[in-house]
């Protein structure tokens, strides 16, 4: 099987990132080759019509006016079938790529939830439980009548056995972890300290593999613990948002 070449990649070789469409790289990595598979894939989950979801993310996400420019990005516009199966569609690659008993974490929100649950399971992994994310108090509301948006989940699954883990788990079930705009460098990201508690799973110097970069944000938790990284990512401007804070990651921790 032909195999692509980094983008970009550190001297030691700990980090490789491409900048490139998602199944165009994964199809072309070797097989068993990563200890775990983290992704944050777009939740094309804003808009409640046909007409609203080809909406940028900046209009279907950001609330109250806000200005924090950050730039938009692709692939948010799938309705909740196609996602799905788009979602089953990586994670089938996922499968081939990830080691026997290695893990497979997913982002959700609660309108996904249950296609996000099905592609896991169709893409081959075994699906093991929820973990949820408390983002606080401070997680939006539409209106005064709704009850906040508080939770965002993490599916995890593995491909086959879920071994004993001594001396490193059995890690919690929720992480509570609000949203510090200071930590905050692409639309929908997630809080550094949360993927490094997340990413405990992955034996030490293991190799996580994540698909959809953004801005890096996995990356810079992999190097802060002691793992090592993949990822890829197709857009150039967040590609480089997400190179120079991994740089600044291996200056902070060599």
């Amino acid at each position: 099987m032909p195999q692509c070449t980094p983008t970009w990649q550190s001297p030691n070789q700990r980090v490789q990132l491409y900048l490139s469409e998602s199944l165009s790289v994964l199809c072309q990595l070797p097989t068993a080759s990563v200890d775990a598979l983290v992704a944050d894939p777009p939740y094309s989950s804003g808009g409640r019509t046909a007409g609203e979801r080809p909406a940028p993310p900046s209009r279907k996400y950001v609330t109250g006016g806000q200005k924090l420019h950050r730039p938009d990005y692709r692939g948010d516009g799938r309705d909740q079938r196609s996602w799905g199966y788009w979602v089953a569609l990586w994670l089938s690659q996922g499968l081939r790529l990830v080691t026997e008993s290695g893990y497979c974490l997913i982002f959700s929100d609660w309108r996904q939830l249950p296609r996000a649950i099905d592609a896991l399971q169709a893409g081959g992994f075994i699906w093991r439980g929820l973990v949820a994310w408390d983002k606080t108090g401070a997680a939006r509301s539409p209106h005064t009548g709704y009850f906040r948006h508080q939770f965002e989940y993490v599916l995890w699954g593995t491909k086959g056995k879920c071994l004993k883990a001594p001396g490193r788990g059995p890690w919690p079930g929720c992480y509570r972890e609000s949203v510090r705009q200071s930590d905050k460098h692409h639309l929908t990201g997630e809080p550094t300290q949360l993927m490094r508690d997340l990413i405990q799973c992955v034996p030490p110097d293991g190799l996580i593999l994540d698909p959809f970069m953004g801005s890096g944000t996995t990356g810079v938790a992999a190097l802060h613990e002691g793992r090592r990284f993949i990822s890829i990512e197709q857009d150039s401007t967040y590609f480089e948002v997400a190179k120079s804070r991994i740089e600044e990651s291996l200056r902070s921790t060599s």
